[in-house]
């Protein structure tokens, strides 16, 4: 049934991901949790692009449900770049330069929905300047770690602390709500200053003042000193709203019976190990990794003392 003009339209949101199906799954879950939770929502995504679209993400979003529709920005010319460019910087360019499509892209929604705001990734700050231009409230869905979000909260004061690459500093460097870490093991894309991977990095976390809120994948038995960090509210530091965990629940059978392990266990005795969308091992590597764990474990009840 079509609507009147007496009858008040639906809100709507627009996700906009960064390419790469390892973004679009994270916020297809987050997207399926909220109408889940506020059945009064629908939400449209908007998928910028510099080719043709991969056939993994198509099936992905023809696999919506009905409350959720999608729509392909034409192609960005990334022509210009070079072949060694670092994914980050092309992730970011995308982006960057998709937001003119964008701002059609909202003018034409908005002319037949009550867009309320645009959610993007953790790579899309860029998206704000389109959704400025028409009001819509900006929010980010960071699908990793409290203490990645942190950093990433943190970095900008830390790139004006510091002056030498950070794997080079001799002090651990301090993360709000978190244990201190050696440079060396901060992530990959901020461990050359001069690659335009780290400019562009640098350049989204800056941004990330001007969200309303962040929506955290974690929760606080998991990440209790970085999230209470996070959830202080201070003066141009967007609120943080941990909603984890999303998971995809297609799995429904092994997630029932992994969940029942789990609570079977010895109250904090499960190490909970993740590599992310691009961690990939091989089962001997997966062996590997099992038994140096063992060995750590062992080693603390032998009084430092690892096994041979």
């Amino acid at each position: 049934m079509a609507q009147t003009q007496n009858q008040p339209k639906t809100p709507h949101i627009a996700i906009v991901p960064s390419p790469g199906m390892g973004h679009l799954i994270p916020l297809v879950e987050f997207a399926k949790r909220l109408v889940s939770c506020h059945p009064e929502f629908s939400i449209t995504f908007v998928i910028p692009t510099s080719g043709a679209p991969a056939k993994a993400q198509e099936s992905t979003l023809e696999s919506l449900p009905s409350s959720m529709d999608y729509t392909f920005l034409p192609p960005v010319d990334l022509s210009d770049i070079p072949e060694d460019t670092k994914i980050e910087s092309i992730i970011c360019l995308t982006m960057a330069r998709s937001v003119p499509a964008l701002r059609d892209s909202f003018k034409s929604m908005i002319a037949t929905k009550s867009v309320v705001a645009v959610v993007v990734d953790l790579f899309g700050a860029d998206v704000f300047d389109a959704a400025k231009d028409f009001n819509i409230s900006p929010y980010i869905f960071f699908p990793s770690t409290a203490m990645v979000l942190s950093l990433f909260l943190h970095m900008p004061k830390l790139d004006e602390m510091v002056s030498c690459e950070y794997r080079e500093l001799t002090e651990p460097v301090k993360i709000p709500g978190c244990i201190p870490i050696h440079g060396k093991y901060l992530l990959d894309p901020v461990q050359d200053r001069k690659n335009d991977a780290y400019k562009w990095v640098l350049h989204q976390m800056k941004k990330y003042s001007l969200a309303e809120g962040i929506f955290l994948n974690s929760f606080m038995e998991l990440e209790e000193g970085a999230i209470k960090s996070l959830v202080e509210e201070q003066p141009g530091k967007p609120r943080v709203y941990p909603i984890g965990p999303l998971v995809n629940k297609g799995g429904k059978v092994e997630e029932t019976e992994c969940m029942k392990w789990l609570d079977e266990q010895p109250h904090g005795s499960v190490l909970f190990v993740s590599f992310g969308s691009g961690g990939t091992l091989s089962y001997e590597q997966i062996q590997e990794l099992a038994l140096g764990l063992e060995n750590e474990r062992a080693a603390v009840f032998m009084g430092g003392k690892k096994p041979k």
